[in-house]
């Protein structure tokens, strides 16, 4: 499998710009009830507070963690098939590929950006890369 992992200094940024979203949240949530504004005001605040907060841990443990989370996880045949399509129930990707079959297209995926391809692509149209 191959993974597509987002640098140390975007996590780092994405962490430090959340950190000031969580800010932004929390003085909303003191403006909203110090101004009396109705209960909706208030819960869209701290709602925004706790977001900030998933995205900072989410992003910080990207940025100094030793195994950092993927953003894609682009697999070939034959290797580990997605939990979350199996807790789910969707079908398999052996599914998929005989459906695509059928249909006279088989598309595959560009092993350096993770773009959808047609089978008669040379050149990824995403990122410009030869296929190999």
């Amino acid at each position: 499998m191959k993974s597509i992992k987002p640098g140390r200094g975007p996590s780092m940024k994405a962490g430090i710009v959340g950190i000031a979203v969580a800010i932004f949240g929390v003085i909303w949530t003191c403006a909203a009830v110090s101004m009396g504004a109705g209960p909706l005001f208030a819960m869209f605040g701290i709602v925004f507070v706790a977001i900030a907060i998933f995205d900072v841990v989410y992003n910080f443990k990207n940025a100094t963690g030793e195994n950092r989370y993927s953003v894609y996880d682009i697999t070939e045949e034959g290797e580990e098939t997605d939990p979350l399509n199996e807790r789910f129930g969707a079908k398999s990707t052996d599914d998929d590929d005989n459906a695509q079959q059928r249909n006279g297209k088989k598309s595959k995926f560009c092993p350096y950006c993770g773009a959808e391809l047609s089978s008669d692509f040379v050149y990824c149209n995403a990122c410009g890369k030869k296929i190999p």
